[in-house]
Protein backbone atom coordinates (compact mmCIF):
# COMPACT_ATOMS: atom_id res chain seq x y z
CA UNK A 1 0.00 0.00 0.00
CA UNK A 2 1.36 3.42 -0.96
CA UNK A 3 1.33 6.22 1.59
CA UNK A 4 -0.65 8.22 -0.98
CA UNK A 5 -3.53 5.79 -0.58
CA UNK A 6 -4.11 7.46 2.79
CA UNK A 7 -4.59 10.87 1.16
CA UNK A 8 -7.83 12.31 -0.16
CA UNK A 9 -8.62 10.96 -3.64
CA UNK A 10 -9.69 14.39 -4.87
CA UNK A 11 -6.31 15.85 -3.87
CA UNK A 12 -4.46 13.05 -5.65
CA UNK A 13 -6.50 13.82 -8.78
CA UNK A 14 -6.18 17.61 -8.49
CA UNK A 15 -4.59 19.49 -11.36
CA UNK A 16 -2.37 21.96 -9.50
CA UNK A 17 -2.10 25.64 -10.32
CA UNK A 18 0.93 26.37 -12.50
CA UNK A 19 2.50 29.64 -11.43
CA UNK A 20 4.36 31.91 -13.80
CA UNK A 21 7.59 31.39 -11.86
CA UNK A 22 7.36 27.63 -12.30
CA UNK A 23 7.45 28.22 -16.05
CA UNK A 24 10.61 30.34 -15.83
CA UNK A 25 12.73 31.35 -12.85
CA UNK A 26 15.28 33.76 -14.27
CA UNK A 27 17.77 34.42 -17.00
CA UNK A 28 15.06 35.44 -19.42
CA UNK A 29 13.05 38.54 -20.17
CA UNK A 30 10.17 37.78 -17.81
CA UNK A 31 6.90 39.08 -19.22
CA UNK A 32 4.65 36.22 -18.13
CA UNK A 33 3.52 37.19 -14.61
CA UNK A 34 2.22 40.77 -14.96
CA UNK A 35 4.84 42.00 -12.51
CA UNK A 36 6.17 45.53 -12.40
CA UNK A 37 9.24 46.04 -14.55
CA UNK A 38 10.62 48.50 -11.95
CA UNK A 39 12.02 47.89 -8.50
CA UNK A 40 10.21 49.73 -5.71
CA UNK A 41 11.74 52.92 -4.35
CA UNK A 42 14.78 52.15 -2.24
CA UNK A 43 14.78 48.52 -3.38
CA UNK A 44 16.97 48.74 -6.47
CA UNK A 45 18.56 45.42 -7.31
CA UNK A 46 16.84 43.22 -4.69
CA UNK A 47 14.38 41.65 -7.09
CA UNK A 48 11.28 42.25 -4.96
CA UNK A 49 9.37 43.37 -8.03
CA UNK A 50 9.48 39.74 -9.21
CA UNK A 51 7.61 36.79 -7.75
CA UNK A 52 9.92 34.42 -5.86
CA UNK A 53 10.53 30.78 -6.73
CA UNK A 54 7.94 28.52 -5.07
CA UNK A 55 10.79 26.42 -3.64
CA UNK A 56 14.00 28.47 -3.83
CA UNK A 57 16.75 26.16 -5.05
CA UNK A 58 19.57 27.63 -2.97
CA UNK A 59 17.53 27.42 0.23
CA UNK A 60 16.30 23.89 -0.50
CA UNK A 61 19.91 22.78 -1.06
CA UNK A 62 21.10 24.29 2.22
CA UNK A 63 18.21 22.84 4.22
CA UNK A 64 18.59 19.41 2.66
CA UNK A 65 22.24 19.38 3.75
CA UNK A 66 21.36 20.67 7.22
CA UNK A 67 18.69 18.02 7.81
CA UNK A 68 20.58 15.29 5.90
CA UNK A 69 17.77 14.45 3.50
CA UNK A 70 17.37 14.49 -0.26
CA UNK A 71 15.94 17.57 -1.99
CA UNK A 72 12.85 15.68 -3.04
CA UNK A 73 12.16 14.78 0.61
CA UNK A 74 11.86 18.43 1.66
CA UNK A 75 9.16 21.09 1.40
CA UNK A 76 9.82 24.65 2.59
CA UNK A 77 6.93 26.79 3.79
CA UNK A 78 5.81 29.56 6.09
CA UNK A 79 6.78 27.95 9.35
CA UNK A 80 5.80 24.43 10.34
CA UNK A 81 2.24 25.75 10.85
CA UNK A 82 1.76 25.77 7.07
CA UNK A 83 2.99 22.19 6.78
CA UNK A 84 0.52 21.09 9.47
CA UNK A 85 -2.32 22.78 7.61
CA UNK A 86 -1.30 21.25 4.28
CA UNK A 87 -1.10 17.77 5.78
CA UNK A 88 -4.55 18.01 7.32
CA UNK A 89 -6.11 19.34 4.11
CA UNK A 90 -4.44 16.67 1.98
CA UNK A 91 -5.18 13.66 4.17
CA UNK A 92 -8.40 14.42 6.06
CA UNK A 93 -11.84 14.47 4.47
CA UNK A 94 -14.17 16.95 6.13
CA UNK A 95 -16.66 15.31 8.47
CA UNK A 96 -15.16 11.84 7.98
CA UNK A 97 -11.48 11.62 8.93
CA UNK A 98 -9.53 12.39 12.09
CA UNK A 99 -6.17 13.20 13.57
CA UNK A 100 -4.74 11.85 16.83
CA UNK A 101 -2.82 13.96 19.34
CA UNK A 102 -1.43 13.52 22.85
CA UNK A 103 -2.26 16.49 25.08
CA UNK A 104 -0.74 18.56 26.44
CA UNK A 105 0.68 19.42 23.04
CA UNK A 106 1.01 22.14 20.41
CA UNK A 107 -2.41 23.64 19.78
CA UNK A 108 -2.18 24.09 16.01
CA UNK A 109 -2.70 20.40 15.26
CA UNK A 110 -6.24 20.51 16.64
CA UNK A 111 -6.96 23.98 15.23
CA UNK A 112 -5.97 22.90 11.71
CA UNK A 113 -8.08 19.76 12.01
CA UNK A 114 -11.16 21.62 13.20
CA UNK A 115 -10.85 24.18 10.41
CA UNK A 116 -10.97 21.20 8.03
CA UNK A 117 -13.89 19.71 10.02
CA UNK A 118 -11.78 16.68 10.88
CA UNK A 119 -12.23 15.01 14.24
CA UNK A 120 -9.56 15.23 16.95
CA UNK A 121 -8.87 12.11 19.01
CA UNK A 122 -6.94 12.76 22.21
CA UNK A 123 -4.76 10.26 24.06
CA UNK A 124 -3.25 12.21 26.98
CA UNK A 125 0.39 11.80 27.93
CA UNK A 126 1.04 9.93 31.15
CA UNK A 127 1.29 11.86 34.41
CA UNK A 128 5.05 12.22 33.91
CA UNK A 129 4.40 13.55 30.35
CA UNK A 130 5.74 10.45 28.60
CA UNK A 131 4.00 8.88 25.62
CA UNK A 132 1.86 5.78 26.10
CA UNK A 133 2.46 3.95 22.82
CA UNK A 134 -0.01 1.18 23.60
CA UNK A 135 -2.78 3.67 24.34
CA UNK A 136 -2.08 5.61 21.15
CA UNK A 137 -2.21 2.50 18.98
CA UNK A 138 -5.39 1.29 20.71
CA UNK A 139 -7.07 4.61 19.86
CA UNK A 140 -6.23 4.55 16.14
CA UNK A 141 -9.37 3.90 14.12
CA UNK A 142 -9.88 3.64 10.37
CA UNK A 143 -10.78 7.35 10.40
CA UNK A 144 -7.38 8.42 11.77
CA UNK A 145 -5.14 9.56 8.93
CA UNK A 146 -2.54 11.59 10.85
CA UNK A 147 -0.90 10.91 14.23
CA UNK A 148 1.00 13.94 15.54
CA UNK A 149 3.81 13.46 18.07
CA UNK A 150 5.57 16.53 19.46
CA UNK A 151 9.10 15.82 20.70
CA UNK A 152 10.47 17.66 22.58
CA UNK A 153 6.94 18.28 23.73
CA UNK A 154 5.47 21.76 23.82
CA UNK A 155 4.58 22.74 26.54
CA UNK A 156 5.98 19.98 28.80
CA UNK A 157 9.53 19.76 27.39
CA UNK A 158 9.61 15.94 27.49
CA UNK A 159 10.98 13.76 24.68
CA UNK A 160 9.73 10.59 23.00
CA UNK A 161 12.46 7.94 22.75
CA UNK A 162 13.51 6.94 19.26
CA UNK A 163 12.43 3.37 19.93
CA UNK A 164 8.87 4.51 20.60
CA UNK A 165 8.82 6.49 17.35
CA UNK A 166 9.95 3.41 15.41
CA UNK A 167 7.37 1.23 17.11
CA UNK A 168 4.62 3.73 16.23
CA UNK A 169 5.60 4.19 12.61
CA UNK A 170 5.84 0.44 12.03
CA UNK A 171 2.46 -0.20 13.62
CA UNK A 172 0.85 2.61 11.61
CA UNK A 173 2.17 1.40 8.26
CA UNK A 174 -0.75 1.34 5.82
CA UNK A 175 -3.02 2.93 8.44
CA UNK A 176 -1.86 6.48 9.12
CA UNK A 177 0.96 8.97 8.58
CA UNK A 178 3.06 9.59 11.69
CA UNK A 179 4.03 13.27 11.90
CA UNK A 180 6.90 13.96 14.33
CA UNK A 181 7.20 17.63 15.26
CA UNK A 182 10.85 18.41 16.05
CA UNK A 183 10.58 22.19 16.47
CA UNK A 184 12.87 22.06 19.53
CA UNK A 185 15.13 19.13 18.67
CA UNK A 186 18.27 21.28 18.40
CA UNK A 187 18.09 21.81 22.17
CA UNK A 188 17.62 18.12 23.00
CA UNK A 189 20.07 15.39 23.91
CA UNK A 190 18.43 12.97 21.48
CA UNK A 191 18.69 13.85 17.79
CA UNK A 192 16.30 13.87 14.87
CA UNK A 193 14.50 10.82 13.52
CA UNK A 194 14.69 12.16 9.95
CA UNK A 195 17.10 9.37 8.98
CA UNK A 196 14.16 6.94 9.38
CA UNK A 197 12.56 8.47 6.28
CA UNK A 198 14.61 6.10 4.16
CA UNK A 199 12.92 3.13 5.85
CA UNK A 200 9.35 4.28 6.43
CA UNK A 201 7.23 6.04 3.83
CA UNK A 202 4.49 6.82 6.40
CA UNK A 203 6.78 9.06 8.46
CA UNK A 204 6.91 12.85 8.22
CA UNK A 205 9.10 15.23 10.26
CA UNK A 206 8.44 18.90 10.98
CA UNK A 207 11.40 21.28 11.41
CA UNK A 208 11.56 25.04 11.84
CA UNK A 209 14.05 27.89 11.71
CA UNK A 210 11.99 29.86 14.25
CA UNK A 211 13.63 28.55 17.42
CA UNK A 212 17.31 27.54 17.35
CA UNK A 213 18.00 29.49 14.17
CA UNK A 214 16.51 32.78 15.46
CA UNK A 215 14.21 33.34 12.47
CA UNK A 216 10.75 33.43 14.04
CA UNK A 217 9.97 36.65 12.18
CA UNK A 218 11.04 35.24 8.82
CA UNK A 219 8.52 32.36 9.05
CA UNK A 220 10.51 29.51 7.53
CA UNK A 221 9.69 25.89 8.29
CA UNK A 222 10.09 22.51 6.62
CA UNK A 223 8.34 19.25 6.15
CA UNK A 224 10.58 16.21 5.62
CA UNK A 225 8.75 13.25 4.13
CA UNK A 226 8.59 10.68 1.34
CA UNK A 227 8.95 12.35 -2.09
CA UNK A 228 5.39 11.32 -3.00
CA UNK A 229 4.03 13.17 0.05
CA UNK A 230 6.10 16.24 -0.78
CA UNK A 231 4.85 16.23 -4.38
CA UNK A 232 1.26 15.85 -3.19
CA UNK A 233 1.46 18.81 -0.82
CA UNK A 234 3.01 20.99 -3.50
CA UNK A 235 -0.24 20.53 -5.43
CA UNK A 236 -2.20 22.43 -2.78
CA UNK A 237 0.45 24.86 -1.56
CA UNK A 238 -0.04 28.54 -2.47
CA UNK A 239 2.06 29.45 -5.53
CA UNK A 240 4.47 31.90 -3.83
CA UNK A 241 4.75 30.95 -0.15
CA UNK A 242 8.19 32.38 0.64
CA UNK A 243 8.95 36.14 0.48
CA UNK A 244 12.39 37.01 -0.88
CA UNK A 245 13.50 38.84 2.31
CA UNK A 246 12.72 35.71 4.34
CA UNK A 247 14.69 33.53 1.95
CA UNK A 248 17.66 35.91 2.11
CA UNK A 249 17.50 35.95 5.92
CA UNK A 250 17.44 32.16 6.02
CA UNK A 251 20.42 31.83 3.69
CA UNK A 252 22.41 34.23 5.88
CA UNK A 253 21.44 32.40 9.08
CA UNK A 254 22.44 29.07 7.52
CA UNK A 255 25.78 30.28 6.19
CA UNK A 256 28.94 28.98 7.82
CA UNK A 257 29.14 31.98 10.11
CA UNK A 258 25.42 31.87 10.84
CA UNK A 259 25.47 28.20 11.82
CA UNK A 260 28.44 28.71 14.13
CA UNK A 261 26.66 31.63 15.75
CA UNK A 262 23.44 29.67 16.21
CA UNK A 263 25.23 26.67 17.71
CA UNK A 264 26.99 28.93 20.21
CA UNK A 265 23.61 30.34 21.27
CA UNK A 266 22.17 26.81 21.56
CA UNK A 267 24.98 25.96 23.97
CA UNK A 268 24.14 29.05 26.05
CA UNK A 269 20.46 28.08 26.15
CA UNK A 270 21.24 24.55 27.29
CA UNK A 271 23.56 25.81 30.01
CA UNK A 272 21.11 28.48 31.15
CA UNK A 273 18.27 25.97 31.11
CA UNK A 274 20.07 23.84 33.67
CA UNK A 275 21.01 26.86 35.80
CA UNK A 276 17.50 28.29 35.66
CA UNK A 277 15.85 25.01 36.54
CA UNK A 278 17.96 24.66 39.68
CA UNK A 279 17.44 28.29 40.69
CA UNK A 280 13.68 28.25 40.08
CA UNK A 281 13.27 25.05 42.09
CA UNK A 282 14.72 26.84 45.16
CA UNK A 283 12.22 29.69 45.06
CA UNK A 284 9.43 29.82 47.62
CA UNK A 285 6.07 29.28 45.95
CA UNK A 286 7.54 27.03 43.25
CA UNK A 287 6.17 23.49 43.46
CA UNK A 288 8.53 22.11 40.88
CA UNK A 289 10.14 22.57 37.47
CA UNK A 290 9.56 19.96 34.78
CA UNK A 291 12.63 18.43 33.11
CA UNK A 292 13.01 20.03 29.69
CA UNK A 293 14.82 19.20 26.47
CA UNK A 294 13.56 22.39 24.78
CA UNK A 295 14.41 26.08 25.07
CA UNK A 296 11.90 26.66 27.85
CA UNK A 297 11.02 25.52 31.35
CA UNK A 298 7.54 24.71 32.57
CA UNK A 299 7.23 25.76 36.20
CA UNK A 300 4.59 24.69 38.73
CA UNK A 301 3.54 27.32 41.29
CA UNK A 302 1.48 27.39 44.45
CA UNK A 303 -0.26 30.39 42.88
CA UNK A 304 0.45 30.57 39.15
CA UNK A 305 -1.90 33.52 38.64
CA UNK A 306 -0.01 35.64 41.19
CA UNK A 307 3.35 34.64 39.68
CA UNK A 308 2.15 35.52 36.19
CA UNK A 309 0.83 38.89 37.35
CA UNK A 310 4.02 39.69 39.25
CA UNK A 311 6.12 39.00 36.16
CA UNK A 312 3.73 40.87 33.86
CA UNK A 313 3.73 43.94 36.11
CA UNK A 314 7.53 43.89 35.94
CA UNK A 315 7.38 43.93 32.13
CA UNK A 316 8.06 40.19 31.66
CA UNK A 317 5.59 38.10 29.65
CA UNK A 318 5.62 34.33 30.07
CA UNK A 319 3.17 31.73 28.72
CA UNK A 320 0.19 30.77 30.87
CA UNK A 321 -0.28 27.04 30.20
CA UNK A 322 -2.80 26.31 32.95
CA UNK A 323 -5.47 25.35 30.38
CA UNK A 324 -3.44 22.31 29.30
CA UNK A 325 -4.18 18.90 30.85
CA UNK A 326 -1.93 18.18 33.80
CA UNK A 327 -0.57 21.74 33.92
CA UNK A 328 -3.26 23.57 35.88
CA UNK A 329 -0.68 25.20 38.12
CA UNK A 330 2.03 25.96 35.55
CA UNK A 331 3.64 28.74 33.53
CA UNK A 332 6.04 28.22 30.62
CA UNK A 333 9.16 30.40 30.71
CA UNK A 334 11.38 30.74 27.64
CA UNK A 335 15.10 30.52 28.41
CA UNK A 336 16.50 33.89 27.36
CA UNK A 337 19.88 35.55 27.71
CA UNK A 338 21.61 35.27 31.09
CA UNK A 339 20.49 38.87 31.78
CA UNK A 340 16.88 38.03 30.83
CA UNK A 341 16.90 34.99 33.09
CA UNK A 342 18.34 36.97 35.97
CA UNK A 343 15.40 39.38 35.72
CA UNK A 344 12.90 36.52 35.92
CA UNK A 345 14.58 35.07 38.99
CA UNK A 346 14.82 38.46 40.66
CA UNK A 347 11.13 39.21 40.19
CA UNK A 348 9.97 35.81 41.40
CA UNK A 349 12.29 36.01 44.42
CA UNK A 350 11.36 39.61 45.24
CA UNK A 351 8.64 38.81 47.76
CA UNK A 352 10.54 36.21 49.74
CA UNK A 353 14.01 34.88 50.42
CA UNK A 354 15.29 31.96 48.38
CA UNK A 355 15.36 28.82 50.50
CA UNK A 356 18.82 28.02 51.60
CA UNK A 357 20.19 31.48 50.97
CA UNK A 358 22.06 33.28 53.73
Amino acid sequence: MSVLDLARAEIRALQPYSSARMEASGGQLLLNANESAWAPTGDVGTGCNRYPQPQPSALVDVLARLYEVRREQLLVGRGSDEAIDLLVRAFCRAGRDAILIQPPTFGMYAVSARIQDAAVIEVPLRGDFTLDVDAVLAAVTDAVKLVFVCTPNNPAGSVVPRGDIERLVRALDGRALLVVDEAYVEFADEGSVADLLERYDNLAVLRTLSKAWALAGARIGCLLAHPDVIALLRRIMPPYPLPLPSVDAALLALSGWGQANARAHIDVVRSERARMRAALARLPGVRGVLPSQANFLTVRFDDAEAAYRRLFDAGIVVRDVRRYPGLGDALRVTVGTPADNAQVLAVLASSATVRGAA
